[in-house]
């Protein structure tokens, strides 16, 4: 692993390990004052007027699982990011603020720093932007940014912090951005795939993985085309053959072009074991579905990717490629304790 000494002003990559014998306070502290990157995993960029501090992560954490962010204080950013689903949702809808079901499924956070742009249809250029978009959602949280800092504001612990943080006064700006430092720390990549690739661990995998992973990786399957790379997602929107009519037009609806109609922005598989139901609306509740529509080649859709096809593969090749897929599982990062309130 590539490390780094804690500075506020360099390229910072937060990459946590478990101490079992420390306790969850001194294990915060003491990783937060030495960050490492996991081996494979490119740099990440915090922006210039956000870069790293752990001030601006403890109080985004804090800001994370605070329910007072909904307008009537029943839900939090973590009520549809879930620590333990690597901060997705268990449901194909989150629930919002008034029991509303969101649009679309809530996807994973983990390595959302890498991400060049946020939401299904990729409309949202920063991640300090993206913390805008639940709060004023009527689904989500349903709320004001400029009321809730007046709100929290008021609470001399969130004014300290923002002291320390930004060296102003708690508000909207201090919100977002801290929010979305602590969303940037959020690094999966101790999988025992990695072990295998990056850590030169040969036994991490079991030969039933190991062929699936050939088989991930085979022109045959082109899984490998769209879920590309270290985070196993090129960014790119595709139509997969979900529908042939889709309820939900997509990118299109910020595009206004027919090209983007029903087009996705294409998930990473990190953690894909946890993070179910799968696709953006949340209709396949199982890995063994997912693999089954791919298997299909899906139905006809206008702006379905070429790369879709039917795979035929035998009930053991997609037993394999299912084993793969639960190899990118990091339990390390689920279950780290520095995550959770």
């Amino acid at each position: 692993m590539k490390e780094f000494e804690f500075k506020s002003g360099g390229l910072i990559v937060l990459y946590f390990l478990l101490t079992i014998a420390c306790s969850k306070e001194n294990l915060q502290s003491s990783v937060l004052e030495k960050i490492q990157i996991p081996e494979g995993f490119s740099d990440i960029k915090f922006p210039d007027d956000n870069n790293f501090t752990k001030e601006r992560w403890i109080l985004g954490k804090k800001l994370f699982y605070d329910k007072r962010l909904s307008s009537n204080n029943t839900i939090s950013c973590s009520s549809c990011h879930l620590p333990q689903n690597a901060f997705s949702d268990i449901f194909a809808f989150s629930k919002g603020n008034d029991g509303q079901l969101g649009r679309s499924n809530s996807p994973t956070l983990g390595n959302i720093a890498y991400h060049p742009y946020y939401t299904r249809t990729g409309g949202v250029p920063s991640l300090e932007m993206q913390v805008l978009v639940p709060i004023q959602e009527h689904d989500e949280f349903n709320h004001n940014i400029v009321d809730i800092c007046e709100v929290l504001s008021k609470d001399k612990n969130y004014q300290d912090a923002a002291y320390a943080s930004y060296s102003r006064n708690f508000d909207p700006y201090v919100l977002v951005r801290a929010i979305a430092t602590f969303e940037r720390s959020m690094i999966s990549g101790n999988s025992a795939y990695d072990q295998f690739k990056y850590q030169n661990n040969s036994k991490s995998l079991n030969t039933k993985e190991k062929k699936g992973m050939e088989l991930f990786f085979s022109a045959r399957t082109q899984c490998s085309s769209c879920h590309s790379g270290f985070n196993f997602t090129n960014y790119q929107f595709e139509n997969n053959g979900l529908y042939t009519f889709y309820r939900d037009s997509g990118r299109m609806k910020l595009t206004k072009s027919e090209n983007d109609r029903d087009l996705f922005k294409v998930p990473s598989l990190r953690n894909v074991a946890l993070t179910g139901p799968y696709m953006h609306d949340g209709s396949f509740n199982s890995l063994d579905e997912v693999i089954e529509h791919y298997n299909t080649g899906g139905y006809p859709n206008k702006n379905k990717s070429s790369k879709i096809k039917a795979l035929n593969l035998s009930l053991q090749e997609k037993s394999e490629l299912i084993s793969f897929l639960n190899s990118l599982t990091d339990y390390n990062f689920i279950h780290n304790p520095i995550f959770y309130p």
